[in-house]
Formats: structure tokens, sequence, C-alpha cells
């Protein structure tokens, strides 16, 4: 990316702000990050990493093992295994001093500068991250809660959802039918649903070849859809249908009991269905009363929000502009975030802001395509510089090497956020 002008003079700026050292009148400056995830544990990582032990950091995330939702629909194709999209958090406790807290933080308060936590201890700060993923808004989808999530299992929050939906897939009758309700805009990560459909649709080819896919979409296009439409085509031919907004994939409602979909007026009876819910930030950024209501607006030069310049908001409970809720462009704006953190605190050089994201999916075995962009911090929002896209009738060598390409991604990405 070329270093424009905007950019420098507006990272120059943040740079020579004055540091917030020891704000709070105390020894070592204190950050706490909530959210164990993609920008999350990267935040952590880097901050304490670079600090040199100049920063105390804290991580608060309720699971001791954390599965990537990135390369989750890889489990339920079969091309992976639960374990290989597992990960821990020792080794930021043990090579980079990283607090590591296994609880639920329940309450933020912005004017004394404290986590409350569920098992009752409260937490200082002088920085706060908050990088919480996404919770479900209710009554979006008519008949579907989360009391409905075992029978109708959303799996858009990786690990034990997960599981339930790929032993719900390979338990369907001969020629059973899988539903999925997709989500409405914006939602974490654009290709999510359909490289998930795709990965059933390869599991079912093998095992369920009779078996039906149909997809309820409120949307009337989605990411990289030329390139599913292609590869649907040619590995799943007459498998998977897609009922837009035009033909009524707006109007659903489910019945988890009766495990029907009524898809505008016509009711189909599921063998599995898998509702994926519209989206929001997750809950502690609403507690903390930095979202508008669904998400938290930030500012594009260092993830803080708009509400509080002491409080930061990463990944997809942010809303910053151009970039798409992905574990990718949660990990670019952590790095982003705590080098702007880190500065603060301890006055130590400030670099301009970079952003970068792709997003790569598989179709089918070595049938891999991406897309991607470039972005850059203005006044107003993160915006987008240039991009690429795979295109259809590419020839099969390009397809596996792009496959390829995301297996090497996700080895770096996650040591990236845990090693």
């Amino acid at each position: 990316m070329k270093l424009n002008r905007r950019i420098f003079l507006g990272a120059t700026a943040v740079s020579l702000a004055a540091p917030m050292v020891n704000a709070g009148g105390h020894g070592k400056p204190r950050v706490v990050v909530v959210g164990g995830g993609a920008g999350g544990a990267t935040a952590a990582r880097y901050i304490a990493k670079d600090s040199k032990g100049e920063i105390d950091v804290t991580l608060i995330e309720p699971s001791r093992t954390y599965y990537t939702c990135f390369f989750s629909n890889l489990y339920l194709g079969g091309f992976k295994t639960i374990d290989d999209i597992g990960h821990t958090y020792g080794n930021l406790a043990s090579n980079h001093g990283v607090n590591v807290v296994h609880d639920w933080a329940v309450g933020v308060d912005r004017g004394q500068k404290t986590v409350t936590l569920a098992g009752g201890a409260s937490v200082p700060y002088d920085k706060l991250i908050l990088s919480p993923g996404i919770d479900f808004v209710e009554g979006s989808v008519p008949g579907w809660d989360l009391s409905a999530q075992n029978a109708m299992p959303h799996a858009y929050k990786a690990g034990s959802q997960t599981e339930l939906l790929k032993a719900q897939i390979a338990a369907m009758p001969e020629g059973g039918t899988y539903v999925m309700v997709a989500p409405p805009n914006p939602y974490r990560c654009p290709p999510g649903p359909y490289e998930r459909v795709s990965m059933v649709a390869h599991q079912l080819k093998a095992n369920n070849p009779t078996a039906k896919i149909i997809i309820a979409d409120p949307k009337p296009k989605f990411s990289k859809q030329g390139l599913f439409e292609e590869g649907w085509q040619n590995h799943y031919g007459g498998m998977i249908e897609r009922i837009g907004p035009d033909f009524g994939g707006e109007n659903v409602t489910v019945d988890p009991g009766a495990m029907t979909v009524n898809i505008d007026g016509e009711v189909i009876q599921a063998d599995v269905c898998n509702v994926i819910p519209a989206m929001k930030a997750g809950r502690i950024a609403e507690l903390a009363g930095v979202t508008d209501g669904s998400w938290a607006p930030v500012n594009a030069i260092d993830m803080s929000t708009k509400a509080d310049p002491d409080v930061h908001v990463l990944g997809d409970a942010s809303q910053q502009g151009d970039m798409p809720k992905s574990g990718f462009s949660a990990n670019s704006q952590a790095k982003v975030c705590a080098n702007a953190v880190r500065g603060a605190l301890t006055g130590s050089r400030v670099f301009p802001a970079k952003f970068s994201n792709t997003c790569w999916s598989l179709i089918d075995t070595n049938d891999g395509v991406k897309v991607g962009a470039t972005y850059e911090a203005t006044d107003e929002k993160i915006a987008k510089i240039d991009g690429f896209v795979s295109q259809t009738g590419e020839d099969a060598a390009l397809r596996k090497a792009t496959y390829e390409e995301s297996e090497g991604w996700y080895s770096g990405i996650t040591a990236d956020m845990f090693s």
C-alpha cells in the first residue's frame, strides 16, 4: 500500500500526542482486553510483547479453549478435526506475561475505569479493549431464540454448536433436507454462510447424495456470489437451491418443535435447520455504553470508540467503515490498536495505521477462492483503497494454490494470536 500524505499526517499527530502514562496514579499502566479471539488475543499479545513489561495486560476470556470461527466450516466439510481449530492461552501467559482470566465480563464502569467479572472481581484499567465478537438480535427470525439453538443450531460461534451441527448433518436421513436461514447484512464473515453450504454439500455428496440444501436468504446478493454459484453448479449440480428476497427469502419463520421452516407461506419440513440470525456487537460493548444499539462506532486511527477515547473496540463488534467483519480484519485492527495504546501509555512511537483483509473460502477439495482489500484510516472511517477477488473460470492449479495459501494464513494468524 502506498503511504499517502493523509495517513502519514494523521499518524504523526497521534504519535506526538502526550502519552497517558500512569493515568491512575498507580505503578505500571494497565490494559484490560475483553475477548480472546482474533482481535483480543492479538492485541493482548502485541501490547505485552512490545511493551517488554512496561504495561500490565489482562485478558478476560471465559473459554479455556478457543475455537476459531474461520475454518470451522472446513470442520463441517471433513477437512479439519475439531482439535485443528481449537487453541489455548498458555503461551500468552508463559511467553509474554499476559494475565489470562477465564471468566465472563459482565459490566464496565467507565467513570471508575473498572471491568466487573461474573465471579465478583473488579479489574481496573487505564485502557480497555473490547473484542467480544457478535451476539444475535432477538426476534430477527420469528420462532427462533437461543433456547432453540440445540434443535436449530446457529453454529456461528464455533465450538459445541459446530459439533452439534456436524452431528445433525451426519444423522440426516437418505434424501433429507438441510435448510439454512441466512443472515441479513451486516454480519460476521460475509462469505461464511455460503462456504458452509459448500462444505455441507461436500459431505452430503459423499454420504447422502440425494439430499437437498435450501438457503432462505434475505439479501439480494452476497459475497463471492458468482464464484459460489459456479462452484455449486460444477460440484453439486441440482443439490442446492437458494431462495432470495424476490421469492420470499426475507419472509421466514421457523418452528423448532415441528422442525419446519415457513418461507413466504410455503412450509418445508427440515431434517436439519441451521438458523443464522441477524447480529449485533457482543453484549459487553452494549453494557459499556459504547454502541449505537447495534455496533460500536470507532475512530479509524486507533479503534477507540466515539463514546470514550479510553475504550477501544475491535473486530466484529466495531462499526469502522469499509472492512468486512472477519478474523483477518480483527487481527489487522488489533495490531493498529495495540501500537496506538502502547504509544499512549508509554510514549513509544506510533506507526501509520494500515489495514488489510483477505477472506478465503473452500468450495470443494482444492477449489479455493478469495476476496480481499487494503484500507487506510481517514477522519470518517476505515476506507478501502483497492481490492481483489478470484475470477470465475480459473484453472484447477490456481484454485488449489489459493486453498494452500489459506492453510498457510491459518497457521500464521493463529500463531500471531496465541504463540
